[in-house]
C-alpha cells in the first residue's frame, strides 16, 4: 500500500466516523432503573434493598393501622361517651420499636457503605482509559491525556461486557461547583474548585447516554448537557485516531479561517494548527474537531450548518446568559465562519 493511499484510506475512515456515532443506539431518558454500569448497578442493587426494606416497614405500619381501626372500632349503637379499654403502655412493644429501627439503620449503614467504598476505592488497571473532565459556566471540557486530545460536551469511551475497558475519570471545577450525572452509567460526583474527585465507568453496551450537571451553578445550568458515547474497542481506536490528527487546511474556506483569526473568536477558543494565535486560549470550548460533534452549545442544539449558523449569530437566543456574546457579525463574515467551522472535522 502506498503512502498515499493509506493517507485516503485513513481520512475515509475518519468521515465515515460520525455516521457510525449517529448509528448507535440513544439512551435519552435517564433511566436509574436501567443500569448498564457497574457502578450503576451496585447503586440500583443498593437502592432496591432499601426500597424492600422500606417496603415492607410501610406494610407493617399500614397493616397494624388497618387492624386497629378495624378491631377498636366503635360498636353499633354504643354513645359517643363510650370508649374502648385505654392501653397506657407495653414494655414489649416500646422494645421492638426501639431495637427493630435501630438493627435496620445499622444494616442499611453497612450495606451502603460497603458498596460505596468498593465503587470510590477501585483502583484503575494499568491499561485502563483515564479521561479529566473540566466544568465550566455552562459547558464541560474533556481532556485525553495519554492521547492529547482535547474535546468539550462529549466523552467517547469504550464499550465492554467484561470489566476490560473501564474508563477512570478525573473530575475538576474551572468556576463554581458543578457535578457530573450520567444516571444509567454512575451516580452523581460533584465537581468542586481546587479539589480533584474521581469516578469510573465502564459501559456495558454501545450507545449515547445522556446526562447534565446536577448541582445547580448559574443561569444555565439546566442547559449543561452532557453525552457519553460508548462505542466498541475499535470503533474508540478510530476515534481517537481522527481526533489526534491535525485538521487539514482546505483552501476553499481559507477566508473562514482569516475572519476567525482577525476577530475576538480566536481569544477564546483553541483551534489545532493556527499557530501561537489561538495556543492556550481556554475561555471556550476546543473547536479542533467541532463538526464531528454531535451537538452545540452543550447539548442544546444539533450540530448542523443550520444550528451552528444560529448559534454564531447569537448564542443568546438559544442559551440566554452564556458566556458567549453575539458578535454582530455582517452576513459576508457569518458565512465564511461557518463555512470554515463546518470543516473541523
Amino acid at each position: 500500500m502506498t503512502r498515499k493511499r493509506g493517507i485516503r484510506l485513513f481520512f475515509a475512515a475518519a468521515a465515515a466516523l460520525p455516521a457510525y456515532t449517529a448509528n448507535l443506539p440513544e439512551h435519552r431518558i435517564a433511566n436509574i432503573f436501567q443500569p448498564l454500569a457497574t457502578p450503576a448497578q451496585s447503586e440500583y442493587d443498593i437502592a432496591m434493598l432499601v426500597f424492600a426494606i422500606t417496603g415492607i416497614i410501610f406494610l407493617g405500619v399500614a397493616g397494624l393501622i388497618a387492624y386497629t381501626i378495624w378491631r377498636f372500632r366503635r360498636p353499633e349503637g354504643a354513645t359517643e361517651k363510650q370508649e374502648p379499654p385505654q392501653v397506657y403502655g407495653s414494655n414489649q412493644i416500646e422494645v421492638a420499636w426501639t431495637v427493630l429501627p435501630i438493627l435496620i439503620v445499622f444494616v442499611l449503614i453497612g450495606v451502603s457503605a460497603r458498596v460505596i467504598a468498593a465503587v470510590e476505592n477501585a483502583s484503575p488497571p494499568q491499561a485502563a482509559l483515564k479521561v479529566t473532565i473540566i466544568g465550566h459556566q455552562w459547558w464541560w471540557e474533556v481532556l485525553y491525556p495519554d492521547y492529547n486530545i482535547v474535546s468539550a460536551n462529549e466523552v467517547h469511551m469504550p464499550a465492554t461486557r467484561d470489566g476490560r475497558h473501564a474508563t477512570y475519570l478525573q473530575l475538576q471545577s474551572a468556576d463554581v461547583i458543578h457535578s457530573f450525572w450520567i444516571p444509567q452509567l454512575s451516580g452523581k460526583t460533584d465537581l468542586i474548585p481546587n479539589r480533584t474527585n474521581f469516578m469510573w465507568m465502564d459501559p456495558k453496551e454501545p450507545g449515547v447516554y445522556f446526562g447534565n450537571c446536577a448541582e445547580y451553578c448559574g443561569t444555565q445550568h439546566a442547559n449543561m448537557l452532557l453525552r457519553v458515547v460508548a462505542e466498541d474497542p475499535a470503533a474508540f481506536k478510530q476515534w481517537t485516531l481522527g481526533q489526534q490528527q491535525r485538521v487539514v487546511d482546505d483552501s476553499r474556506v481559507s477566508d473562514g479561517r482569516q475572519e476567525f483569526e482577525s476577530l475576538a473568536c480566536i481569544n477564546c477558543h483553541n483551534i489545532s494548527g493556527l499557530g501561537k494565535a489561538s495556543a492556550g486560549s481556554k475561555f471556550g470550548p476546543d473547536l479542533t474537531h467541532l463538526a464531528s460533534r454531535q451537538t452545540l452549545g452543550s447539548g442544546v442544539l444539533k450540530n448542523t450548518p443550520e444550528n451552528l449558523r444560529r448559534w454564531v449569530n447569537d448564542p443568546q437566543v438559544d442559551k440566554p446568559g452564556c458566556l458567549m456574546p453575539s458578535m454582530k457579525l455582517t452576513p459576508d463574515e457569518l458565512t465564511k465562519i461557518v463555512n470554515y467551522l463546518e470543516t473541523l472535522k
